[in-house]
C-alpha cells in the first residue's frame, strides 16, 4: 500500500483548515506531520481540534521526520521572507496564494526560480471539477482555437489564472481597462459561514476589467459578494471559432453542418437511495466521462477536491515530476492583477510589459 502524502503546515488562519479536513478525510492519501504557529493560544487550539502535532518555531516543525514539503499560508508579507528562508534550507515549499503582496516583492523572488527552488503555488481553481472539465473540453480541440474568455466565478489573481489557461496564453502583453460599480444588495452569510440573522443591505463592488493581448479577449467581471451570496451566481464564457462554453451548456460544430449542444452535468453518489456514500463521481459531457473524481469516496467539497489535487501534484513535483503552477505562473497572474488595480484607480488603459519572472523562465 503506498504510504500517504505527508506535509507540514505553517500558519494558523482561516486557510489551514481546508488542509486539515482533507488529511482527515482521506487519512490513507495524506497525512500532516505538524504545524507551525507562533501564537500559543492558536497552537493549542489547533493541536486540540485537529489532533495534529503544533510547533512554535520552524526548527521544531523541520525535525519532524519524512515531511515530503511545507505549505506555507501565512500573511501576504510574510510568504516571500519564509519562501527565501526555506529554500536556503532547500525545503520543498506549496505556497498559499499570492506568493508576494506586490511587485517588488514578486521580482525579489526571481532568485529563487533561478536557482530551480522547489516551490509551487496552490493555485486550486484549475483543478475545481466544473473548471477542469471545461479546461478538458478547450484543451480537446473541439471549440477550436480559444479567442475569448469571459470568467465571473473568482477574484484577482484567481479569475487572471484561469482566464489565461482557457486562453492558452502565459506571459503576454495586455492592454487593460477596468471600471467598478457598487449596487445594493442583501447580505448572505459571513466568511465562516454563519447565517444571517436580519436582512440587511450593504453596498457589492462589481469590477469588470477588459485584457486585450492582441488576438484574444479577457473579460474579469466579478462581484465580491459572489462567493458566499445566495443571489450572485458565477459566471462563465469560453469562445473559439468552433464552438463555446457557456456556463455547463457545450455548443460546437462537429463540421461545419452540424452543430452538437451537451450539458456538463454532474454525477454524485448518495442521492435518490443510492447507498455508495456520499461523494461526486464526475462529471458528464453526453456520454463522455470529462472529469472523473480522483479523491472517491472522500466527502470533499469542490474546492477541497481541487485543494487535495494541489496537494498530489505537489507530491509528484518533489519526486520529479512537472511543475504544476511554479513562481513565475503565480508572479504573472497576481502582476496582471495589480494591473487591473492600477487601471481602476487611474480611470486609464495600462499597458503590461515582460517581467523578470517570464525573461527567466523563457530562456
Amino acid at each position: 500500500m503506498t504510504k500517504p502524502i505527508k506535509f507540514g503546515i505553517i500558519g494558523g488562519g482561516w486557510r489551514i483548515t481546508f488542509f486539515l479536513q482533507i488529511a482527515r478525510e482521506l487519512p490513507e492519501r495524506f497525512q500532516v506531520g505538524g504545524l507551525l504557529a507562533r501564537n500559543a493560544e492558536k497552537r493549542q487550539a489547533l493541536e486540540t481540534r485537529w489532533g495534529v502535532p503544533a510547533y512554535g518555531t520552524l526548527d521544531e516543525l523541520l525535525r519532524v521526520p519524512d515531511l515530503q514539503f511545507v505549505v506555507v499560508a501565512v500573511s501576504w508579507p510574510a510568504t516571500p521572507v519564509l519562501l527565501k528562508e526555506l529554500a536556503s534550507r532547500t525545503v520543498p515549499v506549496l505556497a498559499e496564494t499570492p506568493p508576494a503582496p506586490d511587485l517588488e516583492g514578486l521580482i525579489s523572488l526571481q532568485p529563487l526560480i533561478k536557482a530551480g527552488a522547489k516551490i509551487q503555488v496552490a493555485e486550486q481553481y484549475q483543478f475545481q471539477p466544473l473548471h477542469a472539465a471545461r479546461l478538458a473540453i478547450t484543451s480537446s480541440g473541439k471549440l477550436g482555437t480559444i479567442t475569448q474568455a469571459q470568467i465571473s466565478v473568482a477574484h484577482g489573481y484567481h479569475g487572471v489564472s484561469l482566464m489565461r489557461k482557457f486562453l492558452g496564453i502565459t506571459f503576454d502583453s495586455a492592454t487593460i481597462s477596468a471600471k467598478s460599480f457598487n449596487s445594493p444588495l442583501v447580505a448572505g452569510p459571513d466568511r465562516d459561514f454563519h447565517l444571517p440573522e436580519q436582512e440587511k443591505v450593504e453596498a457589492s463592488k462589481q469590477v469588470i476589467a477588459y485584457l486585450d493581448f492582441g488576438g484574444k479577449l479577457g473579460v474579469y467581471d466579478f462581484t465580491y459578494d459572489q462567493y458566499r451570496s445566495w443571489v450572485r451566481a458565477p459566471r462563465m464564457l469560453i469562445r473559439g471559432e468552433h464552438g463555446e462554453i457557456n456556463n455547463t451548456q457545450v455548443h460546437y460544430l462537429e463540421d461545419f453542418q452540424t452543430p452538437i449542444s451537451l450539458e456538463l452535468q454532474r454525477q454524485n453518489a448518495g442521492e435518490s437511495g443510492n447507498l455508495e456514500g456520499y461523494y461526486l463521481k464526475g462529471i458528464l459531457a453526453g456520454s463522455e466521462w470529462i472529469y472523473r473524481n480522483p479523491f472517491v469516496p472522500g466527502r470533499l467539497s469542490d474546492d477541497e477536491i481541487a485543494i487535495a489535487s494541489c496537494l498530489e501534484h505537489m507530491a509528484r513535483f518533489v519526486e520529479g515530476g512537472p511543475e504544476f503552477y511554479g513562481l513565475a505562473e503565480a508572479a504573472q497572474d497576481h502582476y496582471l492583477n495589480i494591473m487591473i488595480d492600477q487601471a481602476l484607480t487611474t480611470g486609464e488603459p495600462v499597458k503590461t510589459s515582460l517581467q523578470p519572472w517570464a525573461q527567466i523562465t523563457r530562456r
